[in-house]
């Protein structure tokens, strides 16, 4: 597993240079000029020029890749044209933010599409499978902005239990910066107080962002439980009297997982790129949110910059999935072994 994990990280460089030469070329080609809109309309010609020249837009499309190119494995990813700061400065003080959201709804999502999914699919057509059919053809056919909504109306205005704006409530101190992750920092200087309340505020957008990948992933786990029932091994199982929790735990759910664990794979990757909704609604400062403010306003560097993290992602939790899967099929270890 190690030349193979090996050998797909040595094959992501060239995807993430092919996307990296698309984003670059769409970024130069889309009318309107990135100096003039960082400027404003009232900037002088002079000044604008001389913002071309910085950013190299004069220059051959190539040779601008190239020099990018040269910057960016050195670290530097460029000055953003908005907020005047370093990209990198940028993404260290966003991303966090958003990298805590996905994580605490990929726990939320993971524990209830298991247990959805492996109720429904282990007592197929019952009352409780037809519920969990419902729930899934809901969460599936309805945008996150929808339950952003809802959820913001009914909890925060209604009911009143959970806040809807922002990381923390007024009045609380935020905790020194260690990690940019709310709720480590507060549980790294012992500020309790802090980090229970910084996860009632992430209770709302987390299960927006989750909600569609629970009908999704239970869906997929449910149909995966119900194939392998039928399964001769599982019959044998049954036959020599092992107990119905053994067969559920070590023979059934373990390879009616793999289809879910590939897509929830590519699920997390993609919420970290499509929570800029999300953060939009619930006043969240985090990476998804700053990603379209840079395309709105065409920032050049930090367009490119959210797009390539976004790749790498994605490359990323493609090999994370490939090595779980492989870990749940011991036929996939064979087969890697024998090559």
């Amino acid at each position: 597993m190690v030349s193979y994990v090996a050998k797909r990280l040595f094959y992501s460089i060239f995807v993430l240079i092919g996307l990296s030469i698309l984003i670059f070329t769409l970024t130069r080609i889309i009318p309107g000029d990135p100096a003039r809109l960082a400027l404003g309309p009232l900037a002088p010609e002079w000044a604008v020029e001389r913002l071309r020249e910085k950013l190299h837009l004069n220059d051959p499309l190539p040779v601008q890749y190239i020099i990018w190119l040269k910057n960016a494995i050195q670290g530097d990813l460029g000055e953003s044209l908005v907020s005047k700061r370093p990209v990198v400065k940028d993404f260290l003080t966003y991303f966090p933010a958003t990298l805590e959201l996905v994580i605490f709804s990929t726990i939320i999502a993971t524990i209830l599409a298991i247990l959805i999914g492996a109720v429904a699919g282990r007592y197929a057509n019952s009352w409780f499978d037809n519920l969990a059919r419902i729930f899934t053809y809901i969460g599936i056919s309805v945008p996150g902005f929808v339950w952003a909504i809802l959820l913001l109306f009914l909890f925060g205005y209604i009911w009143k239990v959970l806040p809807t704006m922002g990381q923390l409530s007024p009045g609380l101190p935020r905790p020194p910066v260690r990690t940019g992750m709310m709720s480590i920092d507060a549980l790294l200087v012992g500020r309790w107080d802090v980090f229970i309340d910084h996860l009632k505020h992430m209770i709302l957008p987390a299960l927006c962002l989750s909600i569609g990948r629970i009908a999704q992933e239970s869906r997929i786990l449910r149909a995966g439980i119900i194939e392998n029932l039928k399964k001769d091994y599982i019959a044998a199982a049954i036959s020599y009297g092992i107990p119905e929790r053994r067969i559920m735990l070590s023979y059934l759910l373990k390879p009616s997982m793999i289809p879910m664990v590939a897509v929830m794979g590519m699920d997390i990757a993609g919420s970290m790129g499509g929570s800029y909704i999300i953060e939009t609604i619930f006043n969240w400062p985090g990476f998804g949110r700053y990603s379209l403010w840079a395309m709105l306003n065409k920032d050049l560097n930090a367009t490119i910059a959210s797009v390539m993290l976004m790749g790498m992602f994605f490359a990323i939790f493609n090999i994370i999935v490939d090595v779980i899967v492989a870990y749940l099929d011991p036929r996939i270890r064979v087969m890697e072994r024998a090559t």
